[in-house]
């Protein structure tokens, strides 16, 4: 049945010290020191892990580690657009470390020594930072309903994580809260709340509470949020914090969301913040008649969030956005059928032939989809910036296109898989590139190209390898390259496209193949 707690009062500290010493150290660093360089799209929400991206890159070095672990030379790699790789000093080298997590976003480097307890009286600058993020990464990227971009406004996201990791609070990108879990980018928790169309007289259901910040988010746009969690240390924590923000209509529970809360149901609405293979009936039974769920469902790897509308007691489901999250643990990951061979990574749907198809299953019309969610390429997310080109194609009928016109803005698409580097040493990765007048931006990291990003047993980053990067313009060419797998890698994210900077970049047929270790 789980622990009940009950929440009041406006968000009064981090959450502790969640695991950040431990698991957050980059070759190089002190012991305890945090670099965000290398986090990248695990989007941990509550009992599970959720979905984010963007990260910066030090190509220079990245590339002159690959080419000295794999070949020695740059001839044995292939063709590799190698020659456009430009020359650096150690000391550039040095300090182009990686800064910021999961999605380009500004870089917002903020230190704080102290932080009021009320978000009115918190620094100008948290103000101005979350001010700045709800525009350019929320509203900007689609999100339009006003209350939930009131909430985003008002929600001091930094007072979600720990102290250290402040300074990142308003990237859109992922964070780690401890437990292998992550603080949801705020773009998937303004998404997932505008889909579920809450409304003031609404009771939701939130399984997986992870941080909070999701259930404050709600709580400003709802009238009560039940929020389960499947973490104890976490959910205890959150409590805390949500009880100190003066989050009154919110309680907490830990406890294994797949069963649901049948004390409190029915639930007018549901969120769900972590991937079961299938929806959970109890979770079914516990909506309304007229009720909606928004949840990512699918595969380890390769999911797709799922609008539920419960009418005359049949769910009519409409396919939305594909997606990242950690499975739902407990009974719903003992019922999972397919499980990922991290002997065998793969990537699906290099060639960009399958899209994600427009509409409602079992409903009446289409017309509930978003534009930007008809046509998203299926088993890639967090697709920025894209566009499906249906023409001819290098192979098939479509290629994937990315433009930016304003640098340091995110244009890419990402995907996970598992990956063990104890089984595996090597990945061979070719595509098809073709590139119209890029340009590098403003800062090193901001350049066109593919970077793989491995995490540890711990969901902590391990490294990182880089193709490319790509300038100026060429016609369609072959890129073909090889890159290492470190040893303590256990899974992977691989990610595709500007990275900020601007011009046009086309690609097509990617593959992967892997060399046992």
């Amino acid at each position: 049945m789980g622990v009940v707690l009950s929440l009041a009062s406006p968000f009064l500290g981090a959450l502790g010290a969640l695991v950040v010493n431990k698991f957050f150290q980059t070759p190089g660093d002190a012991p305890g020191k945090f670099d965000s360089s290398n986090r990248a799209g695990f989007d941990t929400i509550g009992a599970e892990s959720k979905d984010s991206v963007g990260w910066t890159v030090d190509w220079a070095a990245a590339r002159e580690r690959k080419e000295r672990t794999m070949c020695g030379d740059r001839a044995k790699c292939g063709d590799t657009l190698a020659s456009q790789v430009p020359s650096v000093t150690n000391s550039e080298r040095r300090s182009r470390r990686f800064r910021a997590g999961l999605w380009l976003g500004v870089a917002l480097v903020v230190h704080v020594s102290g932080v009021a307890t009320r978000a009115a009286d918190e620094p100008r600058k948290y103000t101005e930072a979350r001010l700045r993020m709800v525009e350019k990464e929320i509203a900007r990227e689609g999100v339009t309903n006003e209350a939930v971009l009131k909430s985003a406004r008002q929600v001091p996201r930094h007072q979600f994580v720990t102290e250290e990791l402040r300074p990142y609070a308003y990237l859109d990108q992922a964070l780690p809260i401890g437990h292998k879990q992550t603080i949801s980018p705020p773009f998937i928790v303004a998404y997932m709340t505008e889909s579920l169309d809450p409304q003031p007289t609404d009771r939701v259901l939130e399984i997986g509470t992870g941080s909070g910040y999701q259930a404050a988010i709600l709580s400003n746009v709802v009238k009560e949020v039940y929020t389960i969690e499947i973490v104890e240390p976490l959910g205890r924590q959150a409590a805390k914090v949500l009880r100190e923000q003066g989050y009154r209509n919110v309680e907490c529970k830990v406890g294994d969301g797949y069963k649901g809360w049948p004390e409190k149901a029915p639930f007018d609405k549901i969120i769900v913040t972590c991937s079961p293979e299938s929806i959970p009936q109890p979770l079914v039974e516990q909506l309304k008649e007229g009720g909606r769920m928004i949840i990512p469902l699918g595969e380890r790897y390769s999911q797709v969030f799922y609008l539920l509308e419960k009418r005359e007691g049949v769910l009519k489901q409409t396919k939305l956005l594909p997606a990242l999250f950690v499975p739902m643990t407990g009974i719903s990951e003992e019922k999972r059928q397919v499980k990922p061979d991290p002997t065998k990574p793969e990537l699906r749907n290099g060639d960009f032939e399958l899209l994600v198809q427009a509409g409602a299953e079992g409903a009446e019309g289409a017309e509930n989809v978003r534009a930007a969610e008809v046509g998203a390429v299926e088993g890639w997310y967090y697709q920025r910036q894209l566009t499906v080109v249906d023409t001819v194609a290098p192979q098939g009928r479509r290629y994937v296109r990315f433009d930016n016109t304003d640098g340091g803005r995110g244009a890419q698409m990402l995907q996970g898989m598992a990956v063990d580097g104890s089984k595996v040493s090597s990945l061979r990765i070719s595509l098809q590139a073709r590139a119209t007048d890029i340009r590098n931006g403003a800062t090193a990291y901001e350049k066109a190209g593919l970077i793989v990003h491995y995490f540890g047993p711990d969901r902590e980053p391990v490294g990182e390898e880089v193709i490319g990067p790509w300038t100026g313009s060429f016609p369609w060419r072959k890129v073909s390259e090889l890159i290492p797998v470190p040893p303590r890698a256990r899974e992977a994210i691989v990610r595709i496209g500007l990275n900020g900077a601007t011009g046009t970049l086309a690609v097509d047929d990617v593959k992967m193949t892997s060399t046992p270790r």
